[in-house]
């Protein structure tokens, strides 16, 4: 009759996590691994930033254009606003990469703006 323990799995590296004949790797330059990893932190959390505000910004250029029977001036003022918050996403995305926030790449605030405005009265 088999025993109620199972037998030990032979494959290395399978049978669980740790694996004793196989130490934990010793970081030699710590200082360098803990740059690489805020390196990667910033590129993510700057990505999650931008990508979200981005997000406002469709809305806000999906609103202007679904809206019927509005003053111009409302939808005019949904673009602006839209371009407004893309500067913004911008901004912050500089910002968190430790970058001069005024900079040409601020111009990039237009293309919502001027897609918006295009896709609302063209």
């Amino acid at each position: 009759m088999a025993g109620s323990v199972p037998a030990r799995r032979t494959e290395k590296g399978r049978g669980h996590l740790l694996d004793l004949d196989a130490p934990r790797r010793i970081v030699k330059d710590p200082e360098k691994d803990a740059r690489d990893l805020a390196r990667v932190q910033r590129w993510v959390m700057s990505t999650l930033a931008v990508t979200t505000i981005l997000h406002l910004v469709v809305g806000l250029v999906v609103a202007a254009v679904m809206l019927d029977d509005s003053p111009t001036s409302s939808k005019v003022g949904l673009n602006v606003i839209a371009g407004i918050f893309a500067a913004m996403a911008v901004a912050v995305g500089r910002a968190i990469h430790g970058k001069r926030i005024v900079s040409p790449w601020l111009l990039l605030a237009v293309v919502p703006t001027a897609v918006g405005l295009w896709l609302t009265f063209g």
